[in-house]
């Protein structure tokens, strides 16, 4: 997505280099970062040097807030490596300030909307801890169904890994628009 996709609230736009900072205060924020490695601060050098190329590289897009113009997070939407390229998946982080809001849903379902309307997908789906209670819960209110329940093998597994992860789908079959 090389032009930005406007929802009422939100401009999700392309990653670039300015928004390194952003994206470090994000990435180290303990309680946003809980589900993803326990909380554990990511260093810079790996921000700058791994992370933020890859995301300016494609497939990922900063969320910006339209009424502040302030960054809130970023999200994803893109074939899983060696996957299908009609199957997405669908990912986000938002900063603890933008939890709650609604800033989650409204963009996901921007993006589905985007994968089905334009993209050709035929499946997006989107994977968390199964302890990830508001993650799965946007993931519902987009209309996404649970499809599976898993376990990975971590190196350094965290608090709730035990309990597996999960998998949510929408195909385009069952596929309903969002509303305005």
């Amino acid at each position: 997505m090389d032009n930005p996709l406007e929802t009422p609230r939100l401009v999700l736009r392309p990653f670039t280099a300015a928004d390194a900072d952003q994206l470090i205060a994000l990435h180290n924020d303990a309680e946003v970062m809980r589900y993803l490695n326990g909380g554990k601060p990511v260093p810079r050098e790996r921000i700058l040097g791994e992370t933020l190329p890859r995301f300016v590289r494609g497939g990922f897009h900063a969320a910006v807030e339209k009424s502040s113009g302030g960054f809130i997070g970023w999200f994803h939407l893109r074939p899983p490596k060696g996957g299908p390229a009609d199957e997405l998946e669908l990912g986000y982080r938002l900063h603890r300030a933008a939890w709650g809001k609604g800033y989650a849903t409204e963009g996901s379902l921007a993006l589905i909307d985007k994968a089905f309307g334009e993209l050709g997908a035929r499946r997006v789906f989107a994977q968390t801890m199964a302890v990830n209670l508001r993650s799965r819960r946007v993931m519902e209110k987009c209309g996404m169904r649970l499809v599976r329940t898993f376990s990975e093998d971590w190196p350094d597994p965290i608090e709730g890994a035990e309990q597996g992860e999960v998998e949510y789908e929408l195909r385009l079959e069952h596929r309903h628009p969002a509303s305005p």
